[in-house]
């Protein structure tokens, strides 16, 4: 027997949003589905009775998939069956992760899993808007342990209107397009782009996003209290010892405070002296005792350790590596490092650096996009890796993490819009993170910036990133808010908050909180700290290069586009490809032609400048209309008993008649002295109406010669001649 039980989520706008349990997936801790309109996920969580021995974190795992068949469609390649996560259902998981994490106990351990599905979609609602919704409800429903609700909502600006989960279409129109994830008390998590808006409308957006979200987890508290999971499960996932605890502080607090002040700028040696103090203590210890309480000793460490940090801010403003908290960390720049790419950089702040090469394609280089929901194509392709040795790791390089393409993501963000929209070139940014500690995605907008001006793309403005934190003591009471900060501020923080954009606003920001109780004062101040951080670093780079190149490299293609009739796309491309193939092969160019706007776009790419005018004469020759009148350099194709056959434009040909090759007469084409392969100058005398074939003349390019005594004489006797056949003809008749 079935028993469904359904809430109903009211939007302003009159949309409605339901949550049904009881109907799929039962055997789970807790299962929802989400609807909106005919958009519907399935979101499911299962989390082990007990947690492994020894885990001291929370083994969280967030999986996103969108299914095929709910949007009638087949997957591709050979299998026809779903495969592995793209980059777009990563993201999607990623950004339900960031708002869940934080909110499960500290010292809750058990494998943890949360699975959203796409199960139907009309392509009209986005389904990523749901995802987080969905998650927390199926939490809502379940008896594990956790201190939400949460949801996330998109929240864009359309037509200077806020607007709550838009259409697929509705967003295409916004300038800004935020996904902000809340409880009902805090916001948890941000991310989004933005067509360089101030502080303050950000700032808007937010507080419209939170009061979507507090309705939102109304309703799952109400769903939880119809379901009966208002209790929740009971679990001991650590050991405990007070006095060891004790112990520690009391023997490591001081030097670690002591060693939070040093003003130690060197990664690694504060991170040796740290480690140091703990095997200190350890080898004080009774070794089987301390083989024995080495994870509760790990556990009491890391507090200490946090804590003599964050008082070292909180009470004499001193950061690990000396600095204030406004200060940014030394920078230096340099374009053109890589002299074989077509535009690089290195952008150096501290001990983070990033090391990032352009790009330049044509219209072939373009990133085919075949999402569920999602098709077209992409011009601007940016890719961040992150090799172990920027942290100084001795470890393989395993391909690309979630990590590498949530940051790749932020920092494509964060430029894709000051690429102009009529770009010829497709553009791709690879940025190669040289050193790491903290913000490398914020170097790698840095270094794009250098980068893509270094390559001579016209970029409307550069752009800057900075990464925020923030430290907070208990209640909140006291705060500071951290520029630039470093990887252990980033670890030991309460904040990461990267914030990009031009000289005249922000491009996009990244925002995780890991603390209850961030109020909009504390935002505001990271927002206006984060501006004239930007500020800063933008001034950096403009020292370095302070516009992009007057030209491209050397090495860089040239793109030339023709826009052409549409009914001349045949023509261009000819039978079976047949002419665009000879094109290419004889003038070394990339010739890619498509129909856009009733006309056809014909892109011709090449590295010298020989084989793109070739090209370029080509393709006008073959869209050229002949004019009567006009003078053409014509070849000769064939040679026919009462003529020949010559090409005056590419791809067009006419008859050249023998009487119209000189004034004087020919019998024979051989009396001509014309053969194949000759080039002959001729006039476009006549284009038949009916035919649409071409008359044309090399005589009439030929002075008139004077007519000779024989020629009138010739003459006279022709005329003769016909008066008297006219006399014989009229006898005849009678």
């Amino acid at each position: 027997m079935i028993n469904a039980i359904t809430k109903t989520i009211e939007l302003s706008d009159g949309r409605t949003i339901t949550i049904e349990t009881g109907k799929l997936a039962k055997q789970a801790d807790g299962a929802v589905v989400v609807r909106m309109g005919n958009t519907m996920l399935l979101a499911t969580v299962c989390s082990a009775k007990d947690a492994v021995p020894g885990t001291d974190f929370m083994p969280l795992t967030v999986e996103y998939k969108e299914k095929y068949g709910a949007f009638g469609r087949f997957p591709g390649g050979f299998t026809k069956r779903e495969g592995r996560s793209s980059d777009y259902e990563i993201l999607i998981s990623r950004l339900v992760d960031r708002a869940l994490r934080p909110l499960f106990p500290d010292d809750y351990h058990a494998e943890t899993f949360v699975n959203v599905m796409l199960i139907s979609a009309d392509g009209v609602d986005q389904p990523d808007a749901l995802a987080g919704l969905a998650a927390s409800a199926a939490l809502a429903v379940s008896n594990i342990p956790f201190h939400g609700p949460i949801s996330e909502v998109r929240v864009a600006r359309i037509d200077g209107k806020f607007v709550i989960n838009p259409t697929f279409k509705d967003n295409e129109k916004a300038d800004i397009d935020i996904m902000v994830g809340a409880t009902y008390e805090n916001i948890m998590m941000v991310e989004g782009e933005m067509n360089e808006v101030s502080e303050a409308e950000m700032l808007d957006a937010l507080k419209f996003a939170h009061e979507a979200i507090k309705k939102q987890c109304i309703a799952q508290k109400e769903l939880t209290e119809m379901v009966g999971k208002t209790e929740k499960r009971v679990y001991c996932h650590e050991d405990k010892d007070e006095e060891l605890e004790k112990d520690i502080w009391a023997k490591c607090y001081d030097k670690a405070y002591a060693f939070a002040t040093s003003a130690n700028a060197d990664k690694h040696d504060r991170e040796e002296k740290f480690t140091t103090l703990k095997e200190e203590y350890i080898a004080a210890m009774d070794p089987e005792k301390a083989e024995e309480q080495a994870v509760m000793i790990d556990r009491y460490y890391n507090a200490v350790e946090k804590e003599a940090m964050r008082r070292a801010i909180l009470d004499e403003g001193k950061r690990l590596d000396g600095r204030k908290t406004t200060d940014i960390r030394p920078i230096w720049c340099e374009v053109g490092y890589l002299p074989g790419a077509h535009g690089s950089a290195i952008f150096t702040r501290g001990e983070t650096q990033s090391l990032t090469s352009v790009t330049l394609g044509t219209k072939q280089d373009e990133k085919l996009i075949d999402e569920v929901l999602i098709k077209g194509k992409e011009r601007f392709l940016l890719h961040y890796n992150f090799p172990p040795f920027s942290t100084g790791e001795a470890k393989a390089q395993r391909g690309v993490g979630r990590r590498e393409i949530g940051h790749g993501n932020l920092a494509h963000r964060a430029l894709s819009r000051m690429i102009p929209e009529d770009y010829p070139y497709v553009v791709r940014i690879v940025s190669d993170i040289m050193e790491s500690n903290g913000s490398s995605s914020m170097a790698t907008v840095c270094a794009g910036t250098l980068a893509l001006m270094d390559a001579g793309v016209k970029i409307k403005k550069p752009v800057s990133g900075i990464a925020m934190g923030l430290i907070t003591d208990k209640g909140n009471t006291k705060y500071a808010v951290l520029s630039d900060i470093l990887g252990d501020e980033d670890h030991l923080g309460d904040m990461d908050f990267k914030v990009t954009g031009t000289k005249d606003g922000i491009t996009a920001t990244q925002m995780d909180i890991k603390v209850d109780g961030l109020s909009y004062e504390i935002l505001e101040k990271a927002l206006n700290q984060a501006k004239l951080g930007r500020e800063h670093i933008l001034s950096k780079i403009t020292e370095t290069i302070a516009e992009p190149r007057a030209d491209l490299k050397d090495n860089a293609p040239r793109i030339v586009i023709i826009m052409v009739p549409k009914e001349m796309i045949g023509a261009i491309i000819g039978p079976g490809g047949k002419i665009i193939q000879d094109m290419q092969e004889k003038s070394g160019a990339t010739i890619s032609i498509e129909e856009t706007d009733k006309q056809g776009r014909v892109e011709i790419a090449a590295t010298n400048k020989v084989s793109l005018d070739d090209a370029v004469a080509r393709i006008k020759a073959i869209v050229a209309i002949p004019e009567v009148g006009e003078t053409y350099e014509a070849k000769v194709k064939s040679i026919m008993p009462y003529g020949a056959f010559v090409e005056f434009m590419a791809g067009k040909e006419g008859l050249l008649h023998i009487s119209e090759i000189d004034w004087k007469r020919f019998e024979t084409m051989e009396q001509t002295g014309i053969k194949e392969g000759d080039k002959i100058t001729v006039k476009l005398l006549d284009v038949d109406p009916k035919s649409g074939k071409f008359k044309l003349s090399h005589k009439a390019l030929l002075p008139k010669p004077e007519r000779t005594e024989e020629d009138k004489k010739r003459d006279e006797r022709r005329r003769d001649d016909r008066k008297e056949n006219f006399r014989k003809d009229e006898k005849i008749e009678d």
